[in-house]
């Protein structure tokens, strides 16, 4: 019952218009007021875990690889990603749309994020799938969806929030997510060679030794920062916190003094966008670790973990649950603020099942994943929206048989763990 109410509070307030990080915020607010013994003890309480929820090593890899992001955003290296990924594939059917999901896959490994993802690679590549022939619902569907690579190959910004709120690796958490991200990476390729075989898209003439050698040298800074950070994190050398200090300083050289793309006057300007962000995101987590300690302190965990032990309910059953309720979160709330609200309530349950957080976390970002292209609030769809000038409703049609593939993916990666568990496995995480 208690649950049920509190559940009630904040969809009512969602319902409202109000802010996902307020709602959290006021949730716990009207509960403790109106439904709960309220003390002065209480107020304590509360005050302290708004200042020792954000008390997390963990939690300062965020405002650095969003600043990472900004100054590669800005400083052109998606434009030398996007000609090296070219090079690459531009020859095979479907190239342009093939080299848009691999830049995809570059570019995420830097940024962190889908919606930057979209804006640097889609900024380029939209126009000129468009110049080159290709349908524009085709189109708008490969690069919103393979926008969505940016929450999934690491480093990501999702994945350290997870981590931060079920107290698991951050590191091994991306260590996991390498091959499941890699390997949506050549199924959207799969499908769009499929596509362009079928509908006869127009292809690039093949790249020499020596082009692909040249756009390889131009993109060679922007790709040395996925060896640096992913190689330091693998290797030992240094934390996920550690790796995004290091590549927002690396992000910053390479942007200003290498590529010399931005001008140090415009340093202030990328700092200035990068604390927007980081203070937004900030924020929803305060308040969500506000609302997870209401639910942790009402036990509504252990009891909801008490009650699927009690159904009997088999571990397949519980995570094909767990992905209908996800869907229908990622429908209606940002990634983050789905992770922080629903991560603490399931992971007690999977657990008691026999399910790897690690894994558990991988399926909860696949599912993010789709959120972000299907409406009403999908970050993919308004970020692809504006740049090709559509509307939403038709953007939302482009991606639909994209989603299907994503679902079908989802399929895949929740029944068999093995492929996110065998890498931390093999280099002795798990």
């Amino acid at each position: 019952m208690t649950a049920l109410l509190i559940i009630g509070i904040l969809l009512a307030l969602l319902l409202t218009g109000t802010p996902i990080s307020i709602a959290l915020g006021l949730t716990v607010l009207v509960y403790l007021v109106g439904f709960s013994s309220f003390s002065m003890e209480t107020v304590d309480i509360i005050s302290q875990r708004l200042f020792t929820g954000l008390e997390s090593f963990a939690l300062m890899a965020i405002p650095f690889f969003i600043l990472a992001g900004a100054f590669l955003t800005e400083g052109g290296v998606a434009a030398r990603i996007i000609r090296f990924a070219t090079t690459l594939v531009g020859w095979m059917p479907g190239g342009l749309a093939m080299a848009t999901i691999l830049a995809c896959a570059f570019f995420a490994t830097i940024s962190g994020s889908s919606p930057a993802t979209v804006v640097a690679i889609g900024s380029i590549m939209l126009p000129a799938m468009l110049k080159a022939g290709y349908p524009k619902r085709f189109t708008v569907g490969v690069l919103a969806t393979s926008g969505s690579l940016g929450i999934l190959i690491p480093p990501s910004i999702v994945m350290i929030i997870y981590a931060v709120s079920t107290s698991t690796s951050a590191g091994t958490l991306f260590v996991a997510s390498a091959v499941p991200g890699l390997l949506l990476a050549v199924v959207l390729m799969g499908v769009t060679f499929v596509a362009a075989k079928r509908q006869r898209f127009p292809t690039l003439p093949r790249a020499s030794l020596g082009e692909v050698w040249r756009a390889f040298r131009e993109a060679f800074w922007g790709l040395m920062l996925v060896v640096i950070v992913m190689g330091g994190i693998y290797g030992g050398i240094f934390t996920p916190t550690e790796a995004a200090s290091v590549s927002a300083v690396y992000a910053f050289v390479a942007a200003v003094f290498i590529y010399r793309d931005l001008k140090l006057r415009d340093t202030f300007r990328v700092l200035l966008t990068a604390a927007n962000t980081s203070a937004m995101l900030l924020y929803i987590v305060t308040n969500a670790v506000l609302f997870s300690y209401l639910l942790t302190s009402e036990q509504i965990p252990q009891s909801l973990s008490d009650w699927v032990i009690a159904s009997e309910f088999s571990p397949w059953m519980f995570l094909l649950a767990v992905n209908v309720a996800l869907l229908a979160a990622g429908q209606f709330m940002e990634p983050s603020s789905v992770v922080l609200i629903l991560a603490p309530l399931l992971l007690p349950v999977a657990t008691s099942l026999g399910i790897d957080p690690i894994h558990l976390g991988v399926i909860l970002v696949v599912n993010m994943e789709i959120g972000m292209i299907t409406p009403p609030v999908g970050l993919n769809l308004f970020v692809t929206s504006h740049l090709s000038r559509m509307g939403m409703t038709q953007v939302s049609l482009a991606c639909l048989p994209w989603v299907a593939v994503l679902l079908a993916y989802l399929v895949l990666i929740t029944y068999v763990p093995q492929i996110s568990l065998w890498l931390p496995h093999a280099l002795g995480m798990r």
